[in-house]
């Protein structure tokens, strides 16, 4: 079930990088909050008016849906000048930024180890970044600032850990909503085709369908088995990149990915080794 939703992230962010080429990040935000709305109906109808309207601490979901919508924005502006594998190498160094985030911002203790491995991660990002006055491009910036904006969107979800799912992907897909619908009103509406207007609903269907797949295979498996399964987002995003766009990542960049892949294994690890040794 990892693998499947795993696959199906990176089936998602390749017809991303297929279609933002020919519209803009606005059209492909709007048309995907909406399918992904209109999944969530039967959901946001169970769970009732007063869910929402109940919901716990306000502020922090705000907080929360800002973040969101600002990484899935700047991964579709950053897939416009980057390789889809490269973009997806400075996506999966977020959980070490929460790593290196979570001492100030959710009071948790960090040992020498991880702070070690937070070090060598950050090495990573640098190596894959491999900067130089023509490597430090718009697409960089926004794949650094949207990964970060996704460690900053974990944090907040980590908060709201006793928050309804429904309540909280309902928010994250209606500002979504509202953030694309402004873009269009500034950058304009391609009038899609059939296929290109099914493939931006897919985007929509497609991550929700993926973020099913995560969620269950943690229900029936414990997650230090199948969370390391989810960095093969990088494989596929280096096959899908070379089979649709001809996209081959440059050695740094590779180097930079297997740093990053090693050092967010090893927190993963430790924090599981000590969750078990204070249970």
């Amino acid at each position: 079930m990892m693998l499947l939703g795993v696959l199906l992230f990176a089936v998602n962010d390749t017809l991303g990088k297929w279609l933002v080429g020919a519209y803009t990040v606005g059209q492909l935000l709007l048309v995907r909050s909406i399918s992904g709305l209109c999944v969530m109906a039967p959901f946001i109808r169970r769970a009732g008016p007063y869910a929402f309207l109940q919901a716990p601490r306000r502020d922090l979901q705000f907080l929360r849906i800002i973040f969101s919508t600002l990484e899935t924005s700047l991964f579709f502006w950053a897939l416009v000048e980057l390789p889809l594998a490269e973009v997806m190498t400075y996506y999966m160094a977020a959980p070490i930024y929460v790593t290196a985030l979570s001492p100030f911002l959710l009071g948790e203790r960090v040992g020498w180890r991880r702070w070690t491995a937070v070090a060598v991660g950050f090495a990573g990002v640098v190596l894959a970044l491999h900067p130089s006055p023509g490597s430090l491009s718009l697409g960089a910036a926004c794949a650094l600032a949207g990964s970060f904006s996704y460690a900053c969107f974990m944090i907040a979800t980590r908060r709201l850990a006793g928050t309804s799912g429904t309540v909280l992907m309902t928010a994250q897909l209606l500002a979504a909503l509202l953030f694309g619908g402004t873009l269009v009103l500034f950058q304009g509406w391609t009038p899609p085709g059939a296929l290109d207007l099914l493939l931006m609903l897919f985007l929509g269907i497609g991550s929700l369908c993926g973020n099913l797949c995560v969620n269950h295979s943690l229900r029936i498996a414990p997650a230090s088995v199948v969370v390391p399964y989810q960095y093969t987002l990088i494989l596929w995003g280096m096959i899908f990149g070379y089979l649709f766009f001809d996209e081959v990542i440059g050695p740094l960049t590779m180097a930079g990915a297997v740093i990053i892949i090693g050092a967010g294994l090893f927190i993963f690890l430790r924090e599981q080794q000590l969750r078990r040794r204070d249970g």
